[in-house]
């Protein structure tokens, strides 16, 4: 019916066709990221496959995964978005978002396909099962936010089961003791622009360190100094080439040498009053976006002012926001310009790199941490692993409340949803039901990544709870059920329930779908143009 008012190569699905196709696609995403769950969880190569671009890059991380995967599915692409979300939100949990939801769109095909549930019944009783789920979430939770001892030891287990499930999980406790420090420098801003990651390859990762300050991976000019106290600094964005003529779309004609030489010298002179007035800010460091040549660098020698040129846009935006400065283009009022300060600057050197190291900076709570590695691909996981525990530190600094980690809150909040299941009437009983399954295989899925009997543990797992024991988890380490207060297994409150609120609205919108429609796009002929 439909063929007689669309466009040629628009096709639609409908019914079970395009229910079937969503559910499938969904969950064949969920499949290709679930071995990556849990601290015994696998590794992904991924690879480029373009003429220009072949590189590869070896992660575990749910979104870095997504994210480079090409999809055609509707469905499959609504997985990928929410799982950038909890990545954008929270920094953890992405690969939990992904395998829950399609854990749930699993139940539910079952229950639609073989049980023939309306999928507006499914979605009444998931709706209700998530009520109950987070009721019992935010009746797990602990604060210790009055107590700064015992928030930094959460902190501390946070950050730890986070790396636990990454690259430097045999570093954990080097790497969250460095992302508990640079988090807490912060005093509560959450703003993680104000500490850098700077990647230098060599060494082993456990040399990785915490830099107070900034470090920025650029060198003065010649025959400037080196070493500064008590600096101030201006920032700047502007020229410093028009030593040389640039008429562009022009000709100049002249009768002899001596003429070039006069505009050469204007040209000169120009640059000579741009710099004088740079210098009567009073300022001994100047750190410029764009390129500095050989005038402007000698003229500022000779005044005794360290000169840095084309530090990079983000590195001159992080700059200004630590040294309490701003970055200027104009230099005629220097009352209006505000002057970054700090109290030293020096060059240090890390491997066989040379750094310019900015110490005492006016905004105190700046820092760089310094990541060592054997190549760039450990580098580069390693900065994903350590800005995730960042992420989800920030986040439990401004929401406080934790929860034990290991599979005890899944399973508790099965629990919970299975007695509010069976005291509720008609099928959405049944969508309850599928809705604590989905739940409890989140454990199943860790437990099984781990190369353990996921059977055997989890059912000891819900007898644990069952008898009382509701701090019992997953000791993955051990292979059998231990608890997680004396594990220090902690996990962020926000990020556990960003995951069931976002796997559970997710699954309902592609539960929800009963016709695909692909749009070819609209021809220019068409138009008339």
């Amino acid at each position: 019916m439909e063929a007689a008012f669309m466009n040629e190569g628009s096709t639609v699905d409908k019914g079970e066709n395009a229910r079937l196709s969503s559910l499938l696609g969904a969950i064949s995403i969920a499949d290709m990221v679930k071995t990556t769950l849990g601290p015994k969880g696998m590794d992904k190569i991924l690879q480029r496959v373009s003429a220009a671009d072949q590189s590869i890059s070896i992660t575990n991380d749910g979104a870095t995964i997504l994210n480079a995967v090409h999809l055609d599915n509707a469905a499959a692409k609504i997985l990928v978005d929410i799982a950038k979300v909890q990545d954008g939100e929270v920094g953890d949990g992405t690969t939990s978002v992904a395998v829950l939801c399609g854990e749930l769109l699993r139940e539910a095909e079952t229950l639609v396909f073989a049980q023939r549930v309306h999928p507006q019944t499914i979605c009444a009783g998931w709706r209700l099962a998530r009520r109950e789920a987070r009721a019992c979430l935010e009746g797990m939770t602990m604060d210790h936010k009055d107590d700064p001892v015992a928030f930094r030891e959460d902190l501390l287990q946070i950050a730890r089961t986070t790396l636990s499930s990454k690259l430097l999980t045999h570093e954990k406790e080097h790497f969250a003791t460095l992302a508990v420090d640079a988090v807490l420098r912060l005093q509560g801003s959450g703003n993680l622009d104000y500490i850098q990651i700077i990647k230098i390859p060599g060494g082993r990762l456990s040399d990785s360190y915490l830099e107070a300050g900034f470090l920025l991976r650029k060198m003065p000019g010649v025959g400037q100094p080196t070493k500064i106290k008590n600096a101030k600094i201006l920032l700047a964005n502007t020229s410093m080439d028009t030593d040389k003529i640039k008429i562009w779309g022009s000709r100049v004609k002249v009768d002899a040498l001596s003429k070039v030489a006069e505009i050469e010298e204007a040209e000169k002179d120009k640059m000579r009053r741009k710099c004088q007035k740079i210098v009567d800010h009073g300022i001994n460091c100047f750190v410029n976006r764009q390129l500095i040549y050989n005038l402007p660098e000698q003229i500022f020698a000779e005044n005794g002012v360290m000169a840095i040129e084309h530090a990079d846009f983000d590195g001159i935006e992080r700059l200004a926001a630590v040294t309490g400065g701003e970055v200027a283009s104009t230099f005629d009022h220097p009352e209006l310009v505000r002057l970054g300060r700090c109290d030293a600057i020096d060059d240090i050197m890390i491997g066989e790199d040379s750094l310019m190291r900015f110490s005492g900076c006016a905004g105190g709570e700046a820092c760089s941490v310094v990541l060592r590695g054997a190549s760039h691909h450990v580098l580069d996981e390693a900065e994903r692993s350590l800005h995730d525990a960042l992420c989800v530190l920030t986040r439990t600094v401004t929401e406080t409340r934790t929860v034990h980690g290991g599979g005890c809150t899944e399973t508790a909040m099965a629990a919970a949803v299975d007695t509010a299941a069976a005291q509720t009437p008609g099928k959405r009983a049944l969508a309850m039901g599928a809705f604590a399954c989905a739940l409890r295989r989140l454990p199943e899925i860790v437990a099984d990544n781990g190369g353990y009997d996921s059977a055997e543990l989890v059912t000891e797992l819900r007898a644990a709870h069952a008898s009382g024991r509701g701090t019992s988890g997953l000791d993955m380490y051990q292979g059998k059920v231990g608890c997680m207060e004396e594990l220090g297994v902690r996990e962020s409150f926000r990020s556990k329930l960003m995951v069931l609120l976002s796997a559970s609205e997710a699954a309902e919108m592609i539960l929800r779908v009963d016709e695909i429609i692909k749009s070819a796009p609209r021809q220019r002929g068409e138009q008339g143009y």
